[in-house]
């Protein structure tokens, strides 16, 4: 589905990743993890065409990222940043943009469209917020109507920069248990994701990033087992009865 060859990334001529190859599988999730300042963002970007590559390449479905015409990537690509502005528009209003890569030039909705939009909504838990201003709304509110108008973009890969953003825990875990869902649908997602927790319990896949750099990807049990993530996050990972991952200081 998604394919990074030698990718080298960062802002002007300056590279922040270097030399990064993996291959993200169709229908799968891949948790982006790694220090603060290790690259992930600059990864999710780049794979968004948000960032221009420095060198290496990157495939979307076998074909160069940078060989997809604006609309044509944006039906195939949706991207969920961490930061964005708030415009002054209705909840409903914002999902709908969601569609406007299927649309024509008018910008008008077809039935399809707003039943997409309307799935969407009810998907994400934002249905009855569709009048409110988005400004209105916490901060937790907006981050689930922005997943709501990528949901409704229906793209085969979804790129998440740490959508848990402004949840409270509970809402994280319906969230999350929402975005794991999506390779069951036939999509593909790849997010960025700080709580370690969270990302050895929903992922399929992990890359570990450290300076740029890739250090292990694999399964969760397989960077638990490794040893690396206690390295590069100084740390010491233990897993329950249950499963589930937690975390220690190195010297307890």
């Amino acid at each position: 589905m998604l394919e990074l060859r030698g990718a080298a990334a960062g802002y002007g001529s300056s590279p922040v990743l270097r030399e990064i190859s993996f291959t993200v599988p169709k229908c799968s999730l891949t948790a982006l993890i790694g220090p603060n300042g290790c690259g992930k963002t600059t990864l999710l970007r780049t794979a968004a065409r948000q960032l221009p590559l420095l060198a290496g390449e990157i495939l979307l479905d076998g074909r160069s990222l940078s060989s997809y015409g604006r609309t044509e990537f944006a039906r195939k690509a949706a991207f969920m940043p961490q930061v964005r502005s708030v415009p002054a528009i209705s909840a409903g209003a914002l999902v709908a943009h969601g569609r406007f890569p299927h649309l024509g030039f008018s910008r008008r909705l077809r039935p399809e469209d707003r039943m997409a939009v309307q799935a969407a909504m009810e998907a994400t838990g934002v249905a009855a917020w569709a009048d409110r201003d988005l400004r209105a709304l916490s901060g937790g509110e907006r981050q689930r109507v922005y997943l709501a108008m990528v949901l409704a973009q229906d793209a085969d890969l979804i790129l998440l920069d740490e959508p848990t953003t402004y949840l409270d825990p509970g809402r994280q875990f319906e969230l999350l248990d929402l975005i794991a869902s999506l390779p069951g649908r036939g999509k593909t997602v790849v997010m960025v994701l700080h709580d370690l927790s969270h990302a050895l319990r929903y992922s399929t896949q992990l890359v570990l990033l450290e300076q740029g750099r890739l250090v292990q990807r694999g399964t969760p049990e397989e960077l638990y087992a490794g040893g690396k993530l206690d390295r590069v996050f100084g740390i010491r990972s233990r897993r329950a009865p249950d499963g589930s991952y937690y975390f220690l200081p190195p010297s307890v």
